[in-house]
């Protein structure tokens, strides 16, 4: 559910207009976390920390936009922190382990049970009453995302949705018709197996097959589960699904790898991002992605590659639109109703809406997403056309944050499943010691 820690997102070409923007104050910051003193500010004021995780383009756009938040706010000054995925979730751990995660923070969908549970994050239900955080120009669904025993806890900064990458080219010349929405996961396995009896070499010379496994991606279960019906979680201490339910799945997945028809399992286990994924190493046509992500195929495999819906059950959509990341107000701070300023500002200032663009996916403000589209263009006017050709067509609302016990389930959902692809134990065998283990996360 999370954006993945490789995310590759191409700059715009409005970056430069979007930086002038913010009165030519820019910060470039490294990818280790950093901390820097806000300029701005008197002495005596407010002094706000707020840290989140991203790339380059990411950091210098928030760093504008917090720039220009204590410009309109001449009492309040911000000290920033960001770094990559990996160092940024270890710090975010042990600030929270020790009562102490900043003041407003960026999270992760699946650390809101997990903190919110744990007495970390501010409940921000009084602030968004009280119109200090407004969310009337978001999707409610979307809003919940953000709750914890039906207690809001955080708020969505962006708005992703899961797709498909594929080679546009690869599936003419297979003779494919173009992923489109309600296309289904038969219609799927048949591309795939057509595009691997095009017999073409990778660039090691080994066969080249139509997609990715998606058997050890908790994401692409999800999809699949949902298309008939199911869910992952019934509640914070229930599975939402039965064995039968993944042996089925992992059964479907581990037969397309049999024949060929989706990536080798030494290829499925490299796969740590873009560039060592089947498909960034021209060994796939196609694979699974968020939406954030997917400029980064683009930008390593050209302008062949193109967005497509995830496939259906019968028609029944299993994507949903969910928060690419959150922010959260940290429970021992001093300052709650600066802290809800500067949230407030971030999601719903027209100002900031222009600086930080899609560097987050979608902004959750129906009103500054519709106002910044109309500047996209290439890949990122691409997945927003698609989000809105999506939400056309009819999803069902997301879930609520996962339970605590979500990361280690998500590791040996994984674990599971390469277990099958190396012949270590039958889709069930594995299913079952899966669903075991979650069990036993999830007991209160």
């Amino acid at each position: 559910m999370r954006e993945p820690p490789h995310a590759r997102l191409r700059s715009p070409s409005r970056r430069t207009l979007l930086t002038a923007a913010a009165a030519g104050v820019g910060t470039a910051l490294t990818s280790t976390l950093s901390g820097c003193s806000a300029s701005g500010g008197s002495s005596g004021g407010v002094t706000l920390t707020f840290s989140w995780w991203g790339n380059d383009d990411r950091a210098s756009r928030t760093e504008n936009a917090v720039r220009l938040f204590e410009k309109e706010n001449p009492g309040i000054t911000v000290r920033t922190s960001n770094g990559d995925f990996g160092a940024y979730m270890q710090k975010l751990a042990t600030q929270a382990a020790g009562g102490g995660i900043p003041d407003v923070a960026q999270l992760d969908y699946r650390q809101i049970s997990q903190y919110s549970g744990g007495g970390a994050l501010l409940r921000l239900d009084e602030a968004v009453s009280a119109g200090t955080i407004r969310t009337s120009a978001m999707d409610g669904g979307l809003v919940r995302t953000g709750t914890y025993e039906d207690r809001q806890y955080a708020l969505p900064m962006g708005r992703g949705i899961t797709g498909y990458a594929y080679d546009a080219a690869l599936y003419r010349k297979a003779g494919i018709r173009a992923p489109r929405p309600g296309w289904t996961w038969e219609e799927w396995a048949d591309a795939n197996r057509r595009i691997a009896d095009l017999k073409r070499k990778s660039p090691d010379g080994r066969p080249f097959t139509g997609a990715n496994d998606g058997g050890p991606n908790e994401d692409v279960f999800e999809v699949w589960l949902r298309g008939r019906g199911g869910r992952l979680y019934r509640s914070q201490t229930e599975l939402g699904f039965t064995e039968d339910d993944l042996t089925a799945f992992w059964t479907f997945c581990n037969d397309l790898r049999a024949d060929g028809a989706v990536a080798a399992a030494r290829d499925t286990v490299q796969a740590s991002s873009i560039e060592t994924s089947p498909m960034g190493r021209r060994l796939a046509a196609s694979d699974f992605t968020w939406d954030a992500p997917f400029p980064g195929y683009v930008g390593l495999l050209g302008d062949s590659v193109h967005y497509g819906p995830v496939p259906t059950t019968d028609g029944r959509a299993g994507s949903y639109f969910k928060p690419s990341m959150l922010l959260g107000i940290g429970a021992g701070t001093p300052h709650p109703e600066e802290a809800a300023r500067l949230v407030d500002f971030l999601l719903n200032d027209v100002r900031a809406g222009d600086i930080l663009g899609f560097s987050r996916s979608t902004p959750p403000n129906r009103e500054i997403a519709a106002r910044i589209a109309k500047t996209l263009k290439g890949p990122e006017r691409e997945i927003y056309e698609y989000s809105q050709t999506m939400e056309k067509y009819g999803l069902a609302a997301p879930p609520t944050a996962p339970p605590r016990g979500d990361v280690p389930i998500q590791s040996a959902f994984t674990r599971n499943y390469q277990r099958v692809i190396y012949d270590l134990a039958t889709p069930r065998q594995a299913a079952r010691e899966l669903i075991d283990e979650a069990n036993r996360e999830l007991r209160p």
